[in-house]
């Protein structure tokens, strides 16, 4: 998936100069998009889920990559979405290649795919590979057509190595000061089976792998964390496994899995982990999630919210395994990683208003404002929670949506680090 983050650094370094030529460069592409129509018998079968012989519309709009952060440094370079759509006008596949540039990680190349050749079978592809440390292979895997459409299958593959990773210390007051930096080398799978019991309940098994090596990273000036930190201090730091098994209950009235505005969703999971099955050590995590959906003026107007708790009990727990907060899908005014303990408690509430329909090389998509707050703390047990530890974080969103599966994003919360902005694809809960 392409993820894009820029941090309040932006203001403080040469990048600024980019944004009038980005702008200029940015219109210059998207004139150059255009829409091409194959014949089917000359477009893979993968692009194209049906067997008439109407010509495959594909529509191919070049943009430009353009990003900073204080975790990467500023990326440059560009890309073209290829949107491949169905007999229905419906996008049935998005193919993304890109190239950049990155001061720390050299050049990166990448290409992302998404397929839908039925609502209820879809895969995804990223595959990418820097020059410097920095790499990215991932598959998944989503069908449910098996026991007519009872059971659900859910598969994700990865391997990566991330050389920006951050750590900080533990707990919430955790210090700025203290930021160290780490390769986060990882291989591993998540596999879940989910049964549906009745209309709205579904009781999933899942099975989690995980291998990680910390290594030396690649943003220079900032201390490796071997060198600040000990395994006495920090559990996993020499690199540890997971191997766990959860199990789920799932309620779900939501109108869509992927672009839902009406319903409820309420999820609870209890997933162990032990040393005789090749973890790191023995520790458990419980998690409660809540979320509701309310649409006013024909979902012109969606408030959204989610109530979510994490809780990890164990001795010696990988600091990694521990609850996190930080990023695009929690706290959004702070990058990934940024606080780690015990438990956290988290709240997200959202107003997505829709500003309007507009249509773009024959692509209908709408486009939303919005505003939202992130609220959230880590903790080392839910009764030791302290009002003064929670972080607020206000911020605003922008989203381009072409029903039912593309979601392109930006985020930008503002936490006490200073802002954070962030570009990806699907909503951030």
């Amino acid at each position: 998936m392409i993820h894009i983050s820029l941090m309040s650094k932006l203001c403080h370094i040469p990048g600024r100069s980019l944004i009038p030529f980005t702008f200029f460069l940015f219109l210059a592409m998207l004139l150059g998009g255009c829409t091409s129509y194959i014949p089917r018998e000359k477009v893979p079968g993968i692009f194209a889920s049906y067997t008439s012989n109407t010509p495959v519309k594909v529509v191919a709009i070049p943009l430009p990559v353009i990003a900073s952060s204080p975790n990467e440094g500023i990326t440059a370079g560009a890309l073209t979405a290829f949107l491949f759509h169905n007999k229905n006008d419906e996008i049935n596949a998005l193919l993304a290649p890109q190239v950049n540039h990155n001061t720390n990680f050299g050049v990166t190349t990448s290409l992302y795919g998404a397929f839908y050749p039925t609502p209820d079978r879809n895969a995804e592809i990223d595959l990418s590979q820097s020059t410097i440390i920095n790499n990215d292979y991932e598959i998944k895997l989503h069908d449910k057509t098996f026991f007519d459409k009872q059971l659900e299958l859910n598969l994700a593959t990865y391997l990566f190595n991330d050389g920006s990773a951050r750590f900080f210390g533990f707990e919430a007051k955790s210090r700025k000061q203290r930021e160290t930096n780490y390769t986060d080398a990882e291989i591993g799978f998540n596999l879940s089976v989910g049964y549906d019991i009745g209309r709205h309940f579904q009781v999933v098994l899942g099975e989690r792998y995980r291998d990680v090596s910390i290594e030396p990273g690649a943003v220079k000036g900032i201390p490796y964390i071997k060198d600040q930190f000990s395994n006495r201090h920090v559990p996993g730091i020499n690199g540890f496994a997971t191997h766990s098994q959860r199990i789920s209950l799932v309620y779900s009235t939501l109108d869509s899995a992927t672009t839902p505005t009406f319903g409820g969703f309420a999820k609870v999971t209890f997933e162990p982990t032990f040393k005789a099955l090749g973890g790191a050590a023995d520790f458990r995590h419980y998690e409660a999630e809540a979320k509701g959906f309310f649409p006013l003026d024909d979902a012109r107007y969606v408030s959204v919210f989610r109530l979510m708790y994490n809780q990890t009990l164990g001795k010696d727990v990988p600091f990694l395994e521990q609850s996190i907060l930080g990023g695009e899908t929690t706290l959004r005014g702070y990058g990934r990683n940024r606080f780690i303990d015990n438990s956290f408690l988290l709240c997200n509430l959202e107003e997505r208003i829709r500003l309007f329909r507009w249509e773009i090389f024959n692509v209908t998509a709408d486009w939303e404002v919005a505003p939202f707050v992130d609220l959230g703390a880590v903790m080392e047990a839910f009764d030791k929670a302290r009002a003064s530890n929670f972080e607020f974080n206000p911020g605003i969103g922008f989203r381009a949506i072409v029903r039912p599966n593309i979601i392109g994003r930006v985020d930008m919360g503002i936490g006490r680090d200073g802002p954070a902005i962030f570009v990806g694809l699907g909503y951030p809960f």
